[in-house]
């Protein structure tokens, strides 16, 4: 069942971004978004064409010069599947890293205040774990990226309410690690 919804999704991706026709790059560099970024800073890449630094959304798509809204991924209340709305900016970046092979990124899994700080720890990685094995299956090397897990420690929002919990539900892409 998961192959099917990964070759349905690759199938989407795929006629999405051969629809999409080019586009013009550039880098955003104060797309800041929503969510401060725990240290990740845009190197200021951006090579054009969708996975090497495309435009969408005023920054570019993957690499590490992929706006800060493009370097992180959002999940649902204690899950750790990747919503289809994440596909075509993972395989931007597993792009980037395919046609990069000295590039290196760290995938930081959060999670939000609710539950235990060890069961934190664990959804944060398993979070990390998705989005690596989505990057790997679309050509990335498993030696381009390390994950690591914050848990709670570290949130993008303070405050215990929806809103704050959505924000620190993530997975952030830090290139240069």
């Amino acid at each position: 069942m998961t192959n099917l919804k990964t070759l349905a999704a690759l199938l989407i991706v795929t006629l999405v971004t051969a629809c999409a026709g080019p586009s013009e790059s550039t880098v955003d560099e104060g797309a800041a978004g929503a969510v401060p970024s725990s240290g990740a800073a845009s190197s200021g890449v951006s090579e054009g064409g969708i996975g090497q630094g495309g435009a969408i959304g005023g920054g570019a798509l993957g690499g590490p010069g992929a706006s800060q809204e493009n370097r992180i991924i959002y999940f649902e209340f204690d899950r750790f599947d990747i919503k289809p709305e994440y596909n075509a900016i993972l395989q931007a970046h597993a792009r980037y890293l395919s046609a990069h092979p000295a590039s290196r990124l760290r995938l930081e899994g959060h999670a939000d205040e609710r539950g235990s700080r060890e069961y934190n720890i664990g959804l944060g990685e398993k979070r990390a774990q998705s989005v690596r094995s989505v990057l790997l299956l679309q050509g990335a090397a498993s030696d381009q990226i390390v994950t690591v897990s914050f848990g709670e420690e570290r949130p993008a929002a303070i405050g215990s309410d929806d809103e704050a919990w959505a924000l620190n539900r993530r997975v952030e892409i830090v290139y240069g690690q």
